[in-house]
């Protein structure tokens, strides 16, 4: 079979073919008796074992490499293949992510679109100064669905602190990425997401925070409670008296409640909260004294029956406790 034929058959160019056979990817062993080329069947079969093994991605090189090397093992082809195509569709898909932010923020002209590019290309630098100066630049219409992105990856404090102060100065507009990172899979992207919502003083953010009170992530629903608690909202109080009695922030803890003890139909209620806290014979005394602690914040006379009960403690730091708060509230005008 002549080349010409051979072309046609394989829908492959008479240059193609002779770049393979320059390649010693194919090499026609007969010659007609003009001394044109002439390929046999199984020079055939090997055109299209090479035209498959392109398909799949490979270079020439690795096409000759893959047939003629007797020890070269498909199981490593396709892996390295698998690996070389994840990372080109994770390429593309960065790209394809730049270009809508790109197309979303509807630029004027193309000094537009290169600041916008400017301020992708720094989010994501491997710098962390220049990934904060970013964050603190002044915001266009493409930063905020950046931001939060880059908020939700931050590693660094600093940077991240930056990235929530941006995310906040947004409004609301980044709120529908922080819910979706408070489903996040990663525990680290859902507190992330959570402390970017509490630096937004916005309905709607108070509205995610109330929803993540009932998150499966303790980290979530304590951060959500701390903020919840210093806005006013008493839906929190379960979860403040939960940290105190979990030691988890439970300084910060006691002082929100605290703050939310605004009226004595309130004070009454965080009162009974941490004093239901202390009832059983299976409190521990650490939990027992932070409690008391706790209920030295809160004003009223439900709290101070408590404590005037606790002063009588036979746990003598959760009495002493107790009378020490007895004795300054006497004195108070």
């Amino acid at each position: 079979m002549l080349i010409g034929e051979v072309a046609r058959r394989c829908g492959l160019s008479v240059r193609m073919l002779r770049h393979y056979e320059s390649l010693g990817l194919v090499r026609p062993g007969g010659r007609t008796g003009a001394g044109y080329r002439e390929y046999s069947g199984a020079d055939v079969r090997r055109i299209f074992h090479i035209e498959s093994l392109r398909s799949l991605g490979l270079s020439l090189r690795a096409v000759g490499q893959a047939l003629d090397d007797p020890g070269f093992t498909p199981t490593t082809l396709v892996d390295d293949l698998i690996r070389r195509t994840r990372a080109r569709i994770a390429d593309e898909t960065r790209l394809l992510t730049r270009l809508e932010r790109i197309d979303a923020a509807e630029p004027a002209d193309w000094t537009d679109v290169l600041r916008t590019v400017a301020l992708l290309r720094a989010l994501a630098s491997p710098h962390a100064g220049r990934r904060q100066r970013a964050a603190l630049a002044p915001a266009g219409a493409v930063a905020v669905e950046a931001l939060v992105e880059a908020a939700l990856g931050e590693p660094d404090p600093n940077v991240a602190g930056a990235l929530r102060w941006a995310v906040a100065r947004a409004g609301g507009a980044g709120l529908p990425l922080l819910a979706q990172g408070l489903d996040a899979p990663v525990a680290t992207v859902r507190e992330r997401a959570v402390r970017c919502l509490v630096e937004i003083p916005h309905d709607a953010a108070t509205a995610l925070l109330r929803d993540a009170l009932a998150h499966h992530d303790v980290t979530v629903r304590r951060c959500a409670a701390l903020a919840l608690g210093a806005r006013g909202v008493p839906e929190a109080v379960a979860t403040l008296v939960d940290m105190v009695v979990q030691e988890a922030n439970d300084v910060e803890a006691a002082d929100v409640l605290a703050a939310l003890a605004v009226d004595t139909g309130s004070a009454d209620r965080i009162a009974a909260a941490l004093v239901a806290g202390l009832t059983g014979d299976s409190v521990a005394s650490p939990v027992r004294r932070r409690l008391t602690q706790a209920l030295a914040g809160i004003p009223g006379e439900r709290a101070s029956r408590a404590l005037a009960e606790l002063a009588a403690d036979p746990d003598r730091p959760v009495a002493l406790t107790a009378t020490y708060v007895l004795m300054l509230r006497d004195r108070e005008p």
